[in-house]
């Protein structure tokens, strides 16, 4: 692995993490009233783009990065609908 390689893994860890703050949130006060719907689903829709822009070019970083915050963002999509 390559220190470019590296480097785009830690950004996409990093990236990735700023979400963890807002799913805990929402898990422990059982409230997503404050997300927007529409944000939810235009990130899903970006991140599964995103996802599969690095799959087809076989960019181990974007693959990475983008599969951790379609994660929480599903996770977030389901607690908005979960706990509404």
């Amino acid at each position: 692995m390559t220190a470019i390689e590296i480097l785009g893994l830690a950004a996409g860890t990093i990236s990735s993490i700023t979400f963890l703050p807002q799913v805990t949130r929402i898990w422990k006060t059982k409230s997503a009233k404050d997300l927007s719907m529409n944000m939810l689903f235009l990130l899903i829709l970006g991140v599964s783009m995103w996802l599969v822009y690095g799959v087809v070019q076989k960019d181990l970083a974007i693959i990475y990065t983008n599969s951790m915050v379609l994660v929480m963002s599903v996770i977030m999509f389901f607690f908005k609908i979960k706990f509404r």
